[in-house]
């Protein structure tokens, strides 16, 4: 169950995140296309949820999951917490992630668990849209004016940190790995680092140094952002218990 919430949790709070752009994004066109990339995020999250819940057996449903857990029950990634910041910053954030789905749907499709696999043969096809769109921006952005170059640069060495996650496997992650559901989170790094390289090389920026996080959201360790995201996104249902339109 740890594992599909994971996996949940970090499309449900990255889709939170790029739906605050709405009716903010520099432009209508990208403003619609953040709104459509939550909306692919929101909804592998729900199925994934979903799933996680069928499996705890409780009675609980995808909105349990969604809107009565505290911050330290989440288990996403750190990196999809952090705030949006300018643009630049948010295309950035994305483009780390997408590339990192990429490499973590190819191998779930061949997934021992049927429920995991249709997701990701689904998922690999959005994520591939979600990947040229925040590379290309990535590379518009690294390849401009002095000012957007610098940008992204900073925006690139302030989230670098949170990637070493991504790669570190959680109890759960070990769990899955034993029982050959999931891939080993080490073994997507290699492909991810070959995407990543190319586009910074194109985008004309400089791959921050590596270095290791010491929170981790995949084990319920979060910073003081993702309370804040819950406070907002999870309001209506705290307040008004099983309000029904």
């Amino acid at each position: 169950m740890s594992y599909a919430l994971s996996l949940g949790d970090t499309s449900l709070i990255l889709a939170q995140r790029l739906g605050e752009w709405v009716g903010h994004a520099p432009a209508l066109e990208e403003d619609l296309a953040l709104a459509n990339i939550g909306l692919d995020l929101l909804g592998q999250a729900r199925y994934l949820l979903s799933y996680a819940a069928q499996l705890e057996g409780r009675g609980r449903s995808e909105d349990d999951l969604a809107f009565l857990r505290d911050p330290q029950d989440f288990l996403n990634l750190s990196l999809v917490e952090q705030p949006n910041g300018d643009f630049g910053q948010t295309i950035v954030r994305q483009f780390l992630i997408d590339a990192w789905q990429l490499e973590l749907f190819e191998r779930l499709q061949h997934s021992s668990e049927p429920k995991l696999a249709e997701l990701a043969a689904k998922a690999i096809k959005e994520t591939r849209y979600h990947f040229r769109f925040s590379s290309g921006w990535l590379v518009r952005l690294g390849d401009g004016t002095e000012e957007s170059h610098q940008r992204v640069q900073t925006a690139l060495d302030a989230l670098w940190r949170f990637t070493h996650e991504m790669f570190v496997a959680s109890p759960a992650e070990l769990e899955v790995i034993a029982l050959g559901i999931g891939p080993d989170p080490a073994s997507l790094a290699a492909g991810w680092s070959s995407r990543v390289a190319e586009v910074l090389e194109e985008a004309t920026l400089k791959k921050p140094a590596d270095v290791a996080y010491s929170w981790h959201g995949k084990r319920g360790q979060h910073s003081e952002h993702l309370s804040r995201l819950l406070a907002e996104m999870q309001f209506m249902q705290r307040t008004y218990p099983g309000a029904k339109w």
